[in-house]
């Protein structure tokens, strides 16, 4: 695979993604305008192919890592970090050699399912897991074995299909709004694509446009092993997962990333001469570093101290925050969250944009609060990537994370914060009302497209033409068992609120009510309650 030969194909699968990118928008599983799959996957692959663009690799090992790192760091969205894994599964067979066989595509694409499954900690079936697991089964199959290059892609994708149809029947979320999981839709157009690149096919025209990894010390707490241990090993055939099960027993803290020719290793041992031992025996290691970290501690105890008799504030950790709307971002803001990027429903921030905010803090260690289910992912994999250490305390949704905000401390351990912000985000309740993009029947309510839908903990509970009836619904939803406190967040298109607030004066006489103007899109209300 060489790299203008790469261009081609990610150009290729690019433009068919482009072209059915509104169509996979358009299946999320929730009536609500926060279908955005099909854009997290585009933008994904716009970033390998602006990647590629810009490269000068030579050789297809090169061209093949090149692919991986683009992936990797442009991957937006549970979709997008999801389908990286698999980009990295397709390279780790794709840069063994040129030209590419057909034993090597259905080698690929059991890499690439490999690469996917282990991505995930809770695999679930009826995914875009599955669609890609059943196109490396069918590249494996008997049938396959005498097709040529273009037949067995083509079989490949009938096999995606096939899987994709069956989405519905694996996953009881998807039959119930009555769609075929978009990541399955989104994988599957790629591969599209990919084919008629290989074919020379004409594809149909895309819309216009919208707008070596580096791993450093990861001291997340203070260790019970003494030496910090970094080192490169390069080699060829190096199996990340063999050399990190050996190096598990050694310490704590572990990471091992890379590929089959340099692996990068950070562990917390008592023995950093075993460690070493071990990178030795697969290769030649190099940029050895090797730190006490009782003695660090110890002095930067002292430093602390003294900066505190000093009167010089200390920022031990700092929060790098993802919301929507300048209303969210000022809340978040004057809770002291020292980076905010703007992102959310639609919109949700690459890999990369979260790597740059994390080293961009200035702080010991960085907690990151996503703020959105879909952003989850991308956070989790920038813990590899960023040049400190780093944690991600998992809110979904703006409540949760200025819950969680509450319970911050910059001059607190990263650790501390962590557990308490935990405890906080766990304590409070929220709710969403929204318009309906479109008729479905969900948990049991009909669901009618423009009319007002209100979910609270994720589940619906009311829907109908009235705002104040829905919005009613959700906090009596939300303040059941005794919760006092009802914060309510505006959205750019802000309803009036003020019969709302006279029935809630009525229902609910001694609840706390706040106000704030978020000005988040696509939900004109956001709740929460404690």
């Amino acid at each position: 695979m060489n790299l203008e030969r790469a261009r081609e194909i990610a150009r290729a699968a690019l433009t068919n993604l482009e072209a059915n990118r509104q169509r996979i928008d358009d299946l999320n599983v929730y009536p609500v305008p926060d279908g955005d799959t099909g854009t997290n996957l585009t933008l994904t692959v716009r970033a390998i192919v602006e990647s590629l663009e810009k490269s000068s690799a030579t050789g297809h090992e090169a061209v093949a890592r090149e692919l991986s790192r683009a992936a990797l760091m442009g991957a937006r969205g549970n979709s997008g970090v999801i389908f990286s894994q698999i980009v990295r599964g397709f390279a780790d067979v794709l840069g063994e050699r040129d030209p590419i066989d057909e034993p090597m595509i259905a080698r690929a694409f059991r890499s690439a399912s490999n690469a996917a499954y282990r991505a995930v900690r809770r695999p679930v079936e009826g995914t875009m897991l599955t669609v890609i697991r059943e196109m490396a089964e069918a590249a494996e199959s008997p049938e396959a074995r005498e097709l040529d290059r273009l037949d067995l892609l083509a079989l490949i994708i009938a096999r995606g299909e096939e899987s994709l149809a069956r989405t519905p029947e694996l996953l009881a979320v998807l039959k119930q709004a009555g769609v075929v999981d978009a990541g399955g839709a989104g994988l599957l157009e790629i591969i599209r694509g990919l084919r008629a690149a290989v074919a020379g096919e004409t594809l149909p025209d895309a819309p216009a446009a919208s707008t070596g990894i580096s791993v450093e010390a990861m001291h997340h707490e203070f260790s019970e092993f003494r030496y910090c241990t970094v080192f490169v090993v390069e080699g060829s055939g190096l199996d990340s997962d063999e050399l990190e099960r050996e190096l598990d027993g050694l310490g704590d803290s572990l990471l091992v990333v890379g590929d089959p020719t340099a692996l990068k290793i950070h562990v917390h041992t008592d023995d950093p001469g075993a460690a070493l031992s071990l990178g030795t025996a697969r290769g030649t290691i190099e940029g050895v570093e090797i730190a006490d970290m009782h003695r660090q501690t110890l002095e930067r105890e002292e430093r602390l101290t003294e900066s505190s008799l000093a009167g010089i504030p200390t920022l031990e950790t700092g929060v790098v925050v993802v919301a929507p709307g300048g209303g969210n971002r000022r809340l978040f803001e004057s809770m002291s969250a020292t980076r905010v990027i703007e992102g959310g429903q639609t919109m949700n921030p690459s890999t990369e944009e979260i790597v740059a905010a994390v080293d961009a803090t200035p702080a010991t260690e960085v907690i990151v609060l996503p703020n959105n289910r879909n952003v989850i992912l991308s956070a989790e994999q920038a813990i590899g990537l960023v040049n400190k250490p780093m944690r991600v305390v998992p809110t979904q949704s703006v409540q949760a994370g200025l819950a969680a905000m509450v319970a911050y401390d910059p001059a607190r351990a990263a650790a501390e914060n962590e557990a308490d912000m935990l405890r906080a985000e766990a304590g409070v309740a929220t709710g969403e009302v929204t318009i309906a993009s479109r008729d479905v029947s969900l948990d049991g309510i009909e669901v009618r497209k423009g009319a007002w839908l209100g979910l609270a903990g994720g589940a619906a509970v009311a829907s109908g033409p009235s705002f104040d009836i829905v919005a009613v619904a959700v906090i009596d939803r939300l303040v059941a068992g005794g919760r006092e406190i009802l914060t309510l967040l505006t959205g750019e298109d802000e309803p009036d609120l003020d019969s709302l607030l006279g029935e809630l004066e009525q229902r609910h006489p001694h609840l706390d009510i706040e106000i704030h103007v978020g000005g988040q899109p696509h939900y004109p209300l956001l709740l929460s309650a404690e």
